[in-house]
């Protein structure tokens, strides 16, 4: 097994350092620093956790291995659940409250107050307005960050260490590590003209938006498995319209799963979109849909890396995606998926005759 100490900051190490230090006098308290730096004290393993960040709700099942503490999430993570296959896998995660906080983040405080919780997880870098009112309200927040692979892993690692069971993130780390790494290897000697632009559309329905590379998990991902991101030249998160997207001529789109009714049609039925590479190519696709949406950081990642490196470079990739999903589907949340399971995660039948989608069909 690859030493966890090589994927965790000096911070989290001093952490666990300090933890190590007060079990060691005999105390149940669990301190840690978050990733503001800010001090977490914990009396105990939490028994009653609320995430306000959208993917961290489901991660806390993974790393738990059951819903039983978590008491609050996002009503964007709710809606995930609902729709995706954790709601079938845990059938209890429906009846969990969304009402703690507004999907922009903001804390609902009596609804949160009302679930009693040990820690209420929230994003950090985005400004006091939403940590103040948990910790005001006499709260414990634990403020994690977003945007690269390390901080992923740090901010799962604080979350297993506040659920007491600090041993669970070493077989997803490893996992994690072995996929990045294999890619790695295959795509480091790919020139840049073999490298096909790929448009990944984080909004479409109600507004279109694309992101640049710098801090965007998704740009990162796409040069990870050997793509190039089409929107690059962005500063950040902007709106777009379908005619910056026809300048770009994308050779790849990927689709968001965020918003439920986007489909492939969206951009085959358009009379600028259906002009691009991707369009004429067949190289449309929307995003799976699994534990948790494969568009943003969380436990599920190096399966949407093996998704997107089959699609992205075909000749290159070969995962058996479906036995992947299964074997760590089994490790994740102790469940053995079904060949319909998989059919509905990846989206079989609502991403048409895409190029190279056949490949992921019921063999």
């Amino acid at each position: 097994m690859v030493p966890l100490t090589r994927f965790i900051s000096r911070s989290l190490l001093a952490a666990a350092f300090s933890t190590l230090l007060v079990h060691g006098a005999g105390a149940d308290e669990i301190v840690f620093k978050d990733q503001e730096n800010r001090e977490v004290k914990l009396a105990k393993a939490a028994e009653r956790i609320v995430s306000i960040v959208i993917p961290m709700a489901s991660t806390v099942i993974a790393l738990d291995g059951s819903t039983r503490k978590l008491v609050g999430m996002n009503p964007t993570a709710k809606s995930a659940v609902m729709e995706g296959i954790l709601g079938k896998i845990f059938p209890e995660a429906r009846d969990i409250p969304s009402d703690v906080t507004a999907p922009n983040f903001v804390p609902n405080v009596e609804a949160l107050t009302a679930t009693n919780p040990d820690l209420v997880i929230q994003w950090g870098g985005r400004g006091n307005d939403i940590v103040a009112p948990i910790t005001n309200a006499g709260l414990n927040a634990m403020l994690i960050l977003y945007g690269t692979e390390e901080l992923t892993r740090e901010y799962m690692a604080i979350t297993a260490k506040a659920l007491g069971k600090p041993e669970r993130i070493a077989e997803l780390v490893e996992w994690r590590d072995k996929v990045q790494k294999d890619i790695e290897a295959k795509t480091k000697a790919i020139p840049e003209d073999k490298r096909p632009s790929v448009l990944y559309v984080g909004r479409a329905l109600s507004d279109i938006s694309a992101s640049g590379t710098k801090g965007n998990y998704n740009a990162w991902y796409i040069e990870l498995v050997g793509g190039k991101n089409a929107s690059s030249g962005l500063n950040g998160t902007v709106s777009i319209n379908k005619e910056q997207i026809a300048e770009w001529d994308p050779e790849v789109i990927f689709l968001n799963a965020f918003e439920a009714k986007l489909d492939v049609s969206w951009v085959y039925n358009d009379p600028i979109l259906s002009l691009t590479k991707a369009a004429k190519n067949k190289r449309v696709y929307k995003m799976p849909l699994g534990g948790y949406r494969w568009d943003p950081p969380n436990q599920e990642s190096p399966l949407s890396w093996m998704w997107s490196a089959n699609l992205i470079q075909p000749d290159l990739f070969k995962y058996d995606l479906r036995s992947e999903m299964k074997t760590y589907y089994k490790m994740l949340y102790n469940y053995e998926l079904t060949d319909a399971d998989i059919d509905g995660i990846l989206w079989v039948k609502e991403q048409g005759d895409a190029a190279n989608y056949a490949q992921f069909g019921e063999k």
